[in-house]
């Protein structure tokens, strides 16, 4: 397994790369939001069709490209993929409780316009710690909670007519586009010609729990099958399995297992198809019941948000910065102010690697494939890689977040890659 990383603009680096070389592209690009004031986030490559016209060139016919979006500028990444020749397959949405509001208080900016004083009435708390610590409150960029902003009320009676009015939602998902360079011929020719060609289905399937009681079929009990998937169903026999992977992935909170409700579903069969066969012959065929599953989102994948120590997995010694986080688990939710922490790995935007290496292995090729992430950050892309035994190719034009990649990776090619049961080795 290879892992090369590239310093410099991508465009630059894609240019000297031979064409139909590349088996996925998988990355984060800029939302081209101005996030913190960032130059990387507004100078609008992301939106460029020559940017992905670049990617194009050096991917195989029938390679899949995955890039994550923000829900604001979405329509326009993908619209540039589109243009730069890519077939637009699917969206993922990976769906999280753990946003926060970014909303302007309209209330508070009329008086502060006006000039008026607002009486407090209180003070913000911090949520409860929920990775540990149960009881402990969190602070608010490194200060006490005596820190925190006052809850006020309006003043004028302006204000007091727009007391509640906001200008944004809570983030709860983030987009990725799934597009494909168009294949050559059919996707047949281009598995035998090119060794790429759609997903790794089995590869990218969702474990089911063995014990509970409704993943059962005709009287028999489903076996545990490992990291890939236990007890699914293929007819009337029992599989190994799992379920089938879906376009929705989330992070298992509260918040986001209470849009799910807690019911058996899928529950087919037990009747009488008078139609009979998939065209209809006339023939009336009796199904055997097959039972659906149970457990809300259960039958979906799910990852949390990347926690601080995976954030700094491998930066021991490394100078620490700030760094305010796309909807960070410790943000004061409710109350619009993101939370501002000292960290090593200083990158605003750090994918979780289990997702990161679940979008690496669903796309994995039968001989394993390189994976181009032209805009690595700080490296995660390149982590999931190493774990899951792919070939990388990592690009970043800013040196701060190459040392970084380079140290996360060097540290996770000192864990245990994934090892492929004997089953699927076959």
């Amino acid at each position: 397994m290879k892992v090369e990383l590239h310093l410099g603009d991508c465009l630059e680096v894609l240019a000297t790369m031979p064409e139909n070389s590349i088996d996925t592209c998988i990355t984060d690009p800029p939302y081209e939001l101005g996030f913190m004031g960032k130059k990387w986030d507004s100078s609008g490559i992301a939106f460029q069709p020559e940017t992905w016209q670049a990617v194009y060139r050096v991917l195989k016919p029938g390679a899949l490209l995955l890039a994550f979006g923000g829900t604001r500028t979405y329509h326009r990444l993908v619209c540039a993929i589109e243009d730069a020749g890519f077939e637009i397959r699917d969206t993922i949405a990976w769906v999280y409780g753990s946003g926060f509001p970014k909303s302007y208080d309209i209330s508070k900016g009329i008086d502060k316009q006006a000039g008026a004083e607002r009486e407090v009435v209180g003070k913000y708390e911090s949520p409860e710690n929920t990775s540990g610590g149960k009881g402990r409150k969190f602070c608010h960029g490194g200060q006490p909670l005596d820190g925190l902003p006052d809850i006020t009320a309006p003043s004028t009676p302006e204000a007091q007519l727009w007391h509640g009015w906001g200008t944004a939602l809570k983030p709860a998902f983030e987009p990725i586009v799934v597009a494909m360079k168009p294949i050559d011929g059919n996707f047949v020719n281009n598995a035998l010609t090119w060794g790429v060609a759609g997903y790794w289905i089995d590869g990218g399937r969702v474990e089911v729990d063995a014990n509970d009681p409704h993943h059962r079929q005709n009287g028999s009990k489903g076996t545990p099958g490992g990291m890939f998937g236990v007890s699914g169903y293929v007819g009337d026999q029992l599989s190994s399995s799992g379920r089938f992977p879906a376009n929705l992935i989330h992070d298992g909170s509260d918040e986001v297992l209470a849009c799910f409700p807690n019911v058996k579903t899928g529950t087919t069969g037990g009747g009488t198809n008078v139609m009979g066969g998939v065209f209809g012959n006339g023939k009336p065929t009796t199904s055997p019941v097959r039972e659906g599953s149970s457990g809300s989102a259960a039958r979906f994948f799910y990852c949390a948000k990347a926690s601080r120590a995976e954030r700094n997995a491998g930066l021991e010694g490394m100078p620490a910065g700030n760094v305010q986080q796309y909807g960070s688990i410790r943000a004061n939710r409710g109350n619009g102010y993101p939370e501002v922490t000292i960290m090593q790995n200083n990158h605003p935007t750090v994918k979780p690697i289990a997702l990161m290496r679940y979008l690496v292995r669903l796309t994995k090729t039968p001989t394993g494939g390189i994976v181009l992430d032209p805009f690595m950050g700080s490296g995660t892309t390149g982590i999931a890689c190493v774990l899951e035994g792919r070939d990388f190719i990592g690009i970043e034009r800013e040196p701060e977040y190459v040392e970084i990649a380079e140290k996360r990776i060097a540290e996770a090619q000192m864990q245990p890659r994934l090892e492929l049961p004997p089953e699927v080795q076959e």
